[in-house]
């Protein structure tokens, strides 16, 4: 039929020429597009009370606000809330199977906050973590790593191995990285709830503005 009317008419000819060429330079600047038809990307958040929204209303945790940021953008999906307060990386690992949905398409790891307030061994952080990546590479996820840092008061040395856990891992599983989820955050009193550690509404918003440029490079890693 098209090509009947191609050579009917030669201004439709030229007009498909011109949304094809426009589609393929969205497609080459790595703007969300996808097909009127698809089904949402799903992108599971798996991680400890900063994921899960401790203390804050419904709505305002940080899956919620970054799927609201990423939908503003253009972006065709869906956050999922996979966030257990007080979870170590080792506790994300057993329920990992049960957490992150089949037909998951990307994954935001944020664990190691609470291995690290309760001085765990950095190298049994790491373990828990690493396992937790080889399950999203044998499902094909597109894999963020949101880090943390250690405490101070925990010595140099015990700050030195944690801190390093996030960017080796990074490497070795060629997965996004952010370094700190609490970037800009931590410490702030206006940005957190009076127990100084999980970020208010006006944090998680500080967050999910800092972050947003690593999930967007997180969503193009999404294969069809």
């Amino acid at each position: 039929m098209s090509a009947f009317l191609e050579a009917r008419s030669p201004t439709y000819g030229h007009w498909r020429l011109r949304v094809q060429a426009v589609a393929l330079a969205l497609i080459l600047a790595g703007a969300p597009l996808r097909q009127a038809d698809s089904r949402p990307l799903r992108l599971v958040a798996l991680g400890d009370s900063l994921s899960a929204g401790l203390g804050l209303p419904p709505g305002q945790a940080f899956p919620d606000r970054l799927q609201a940021s990423l939908r503003a953008k253009g972006w065709d999906v869906d956050v999922i809330n996979a966030g257990v307060s007080g979870d170590t990386a080792r506790d994300g690992l057993a329920r990992y199977d049960w957490a992150v949905p089949p037909g998951a398409d990307a994954l935001i790891v944020e664990f190691g906050a609470n291995d690290m307030l309760r001085g765990l061994p950095p190298e049994a952080t790491k373990k828990a973590l690493s396992a937790i990546l080889d399950r999203a590479r044998a499902a094909r996820l597109a894999v963020l790593i949101a880090g943390m840092r250690a405490a101070p008061n925990l010595g140099a040395d015990y700050g030195r191995d944690f801190d390093s856990i996030y960017l080796a891992l990074a490497k070795a599983y060629d997965a996004e990285l952010y370094p700190f989820f609490l970037e800009g955050v931590a410490a702030d009193p206006k940005l957190n709830q009076k127990d100084g550690l999980h970020p208010n509404a006006d944090g998680v918003d500080v967050i999910v503005d800092r972050m947003l440029p690593s999930v967007e490079a997180l969503l193009r890693r999404v294969k069809p």
